[in-house]
């Protein structure tokens, strides 16, 4: 096992002239899973297969414990990847194609034989070793890419959203068994997806990325509850955090006719504030803003009341999400008033950054 470091890592691909991934600065401690999340295009997959010695790092460096591995070959940088589209070999049985690797490193045909079946015991795949792909279902396709991964032992896993094949139950259950393989081996994991629940629920550290650029790199808890900027704050959350531009007046933002005074030190320097609130951070009654309620989705437990609120001047008019108790929701139509959790507002500039 070890740690991953990039260093001011870049990737300009060729006839372009904005970097997939720029200046790139980020550890992954040995034996930690590290989530790197963010919209298509945002330069995850990139800084993947960078790791992996498939792209060209253009400037910077890429270390594995204290390698610098920036200019070795794939097969010399000790990782292995578990790709989207599982990449097995069909004409292979399951025990061929997980052990394939090491046949092809001339390992002993006991050793391998051995390792497969660790391998298959872990992943409870045991049952199906004498079966070809084509045999399997989609999560134990996926299982049996984890198992060529897991038998070679390696210092570093590079997982490509494993996950994005699978219907929405297998995705649940496939990612917790992952999550729980992953604590048992101890190898340290950087795993690429799209989807921020599947980052949230996955990683020690998340690294959130938009346009090539890192934008903050936190344990989950802590992007929720102190996003760097609107764009974790958006990103991060589902359903995303409410956002609100309003005007200071008198070192004074007006939610409706919910008054909040503000800091001198920010409104001196400010005309606007955009003020952030998560959906169940709002309480149905008190000083605040009108709600309309245009659709209720039901999840059981909960409800999220989708709708449009209103200032008192007609000046607030953008949707809003809230959650409400599930058991009674309001109903479509329904108009409420709604007052904001004072200690769980969040506070940027117009610019996006965050305000303390």
């Amino acid at each position: 096992m070890a740690s991953v470091t990039f260093e001011q890592a870049t990737r300009l691909y060729p006839g372009t002239t904005r970097p997939a991934l720029d200046h790139l600065d980020l550890t992954v401690g040995d034996g930690e899973s590290l989530v790197l999340v963010g919209p298509s295009g945002c330069g995850k997959t990139t800084s993947l297969r960078m790791l992996a010695g498939l792209e060209e790092v253009d400037a910077g460096s890429i270390h594995i414990g204290d390698r610098d591995v920036t200019d070795d070959d794939p097969k010399d940088r000790d990782v292995a990847m578990v790709f989207q589209n599982y990449a097995l070999y069909p004409h292979m049985t399951v025990a061929q194609n997980m052990g394939f690797a090491l046949k092809i490193a001339r390992i002993p045909r006991a050793e391998i034989r051995e390792r497969v079946l660790d391998a298959a015991r872990l992943l409870d795949l045991e049952p199906y070793l004498a079966r070809k792909p084509k045999d399997l279902s989609g999560g134990q396709r996926q299982r049996v890419a984890m198992g060529r991964a897991i038998v070679r032992r390696p210092q570093v896993f590079l997982m490509d959203e494993p996950l994005s094949n699978l219907d929405a139950k297998l995705r649940v259950q496939t990612r917790n068994q992952i999550a729980g393989l992953q604590r048992r081996l101890g190898t340290t994991t950087v795993y690429v997806t799209h989807d921020q629940v599947e980052a949230m629920t996955m990683g020690d550290r998340v690294a959130v990325l938009r346009d090539g650029v890192l934008q903050q790199c936190a344990a989950p808890r802590e992007l929720y509850r102190n996003p760097a900027n609107m764009f974790v704050a958006e990103f991060i959350g589902s359903p995303a955090m409410n956002l609100f531009t309003l005007p200071i007046v008198e070192h004074t933002v007006s939610l409706g006719d919910w008054p909040i005074q503000l800091p001198r030190e920010i409104t001196n320097s400010a005309a606007e504030i955009v003020i952030g609130i998560r959906p169940e951070h709002f309480e149905i009654g008190g000083l605040g803003v009108e709600m309309q309620v245009d659709i209720v989705e039901e999840l059981g437990a909960d409800a999220y009341l989708h709708g449009r609120v209103t200032g008192p001047d007609n000046t607030l008019d953008q949707p809003v999400v809230v959650r409400a108790d599930g058991h009674n929701p309001p109903t479509r139509g329904t108009r409420l008033h709604l007052h904001p959790q004072g200690k769980h507002l969040h506070f940027f500039n117009i610019d996006g950054h965050r305000l303390t």
